[in-house]
């Protein structure tokens, strides 16, 4: 009969452990997305408004010394990500494969211009900073015109204000909702032990001594935890960069670094803070309280 009772104990104990170590997994991994995401949503954003190519189109007189010399401009420039110089050659060929036919045997003449295709660094994406690069391209007496998208301009940056300020809302809500789940995982476990921690206070135990195997314990199933929610998340981003390279995922080795870290330190924090407050809670009750 004992040894039937000692398996059920035992049974429950490793369920309430299973518990506490999946609640803590699921969440920290959610959590984990979450931060992995808002870490590439920058760059995700950045590369969106990088391929936004503003042209710039040169006056038939542009010689070649007039070219280089704006190419070189381009290549000291910092707000220049990349630029592709365009021949109008080019580009009439280019046009002749988009419209399936070739214009200039009806035009008898070539009227495109040569130009270049610029793509400015995310950060000179705004209206102010792409008015004053346009200014200071215009200044050149052979450029005929510089031509982008500016609608397209608008709409990048009130849209990623928006859903920046989304993405902060949402990540503040989410980590609220992980410390209540894991701090109730943590409260039932402890409330199993409620009869063991009273009976160890009868008996003349300390709080702190009491509190210690239970801190402890709950400690090492997060970590358990956390450990197995940054094999996860290792997991997903290796899975995203083999199957979406172009994504870039990987090349912040060090961000990701700290967000794996902080996922296994918010284990440890939330499970130690709640163990706490939980003994604590049954510490102050008085006995008839416990039923």
């Amino acid at each position: 009969m004992s040894s039937s009772f000692d398996k059920f104990q035992k049974r429950r104990l490793l369920t309430s452990y299973f518990s506490v170590v999946l609640s803590v997994f699921l969440v920290l991994f959610l959590l984990g997305i979450l931060g992995l995401f808002v870490l590439n949503s920058k760059k995700l954003s950045d590369d969106f408004k990088e391929e936004i190519a503003m042209t710039v189109f040169f006056k038939n007189e542009a010689n070649d010394s007039v070219i280089n010399a704006f190419k070189a401009e381009l290549t000291a420039a910092r707000f220049v990500k990349k630029s592709v110089y365009v021949t109008k050659e080019a580009a009439a060929k280019m046009h002749t494969d988009v419209i399936g036919e070739d214009f200039m045997t009806f035009l008898g003449a070539n009227p495109l211009q040569n130009s270049f295709d610029i793509n400015l660094k995310a950060d000179y994406i705004v209206n102010d900073s792409i008015a004053k690069i346009e200014d200071r391209l215009r200044k050149n007496e052979m450029v005929s015109d510089i031509v982008y998208d500016k609608q397209l301009v608008n709409l990048v940056n009130d849209n990623i204000q928006k859903v920046s300020l989304w993405i902060l809302i949402i990540s503040g809500f989410l980590a609220l909702v992980a410390v209540l789940l894991i701090n109730s995982s943590m409260r039932l476990s402890i409330y199993s032990n409620r009869f063991i921690i009273k009976t160890m206070q009868m008996v003349g135990a300390t709080k702190s001594f009491i509190r210690k195997p239970f801190i402890w314990r709950s400690v090492k199933l997060g970590i358990i935890g956390s450990v197995l929610a940054v094999l996860a998340l290792i997991g997903v981003l290796v899975y995203i960069d083999t199957n979406f390279p172009d994504l870039g995922i990987m090349e912040a080795p060090v961000m990701i670094g700290l967000v794996l870290f902080g996922v296994i330190v918010l284990g440890i924090l939330i499970t130690w803070i709640s163990t706490f407050f939980a003994t604590q809670r049954f510490l102050n009750l008085r006995t008839d309280d416990l039923y």
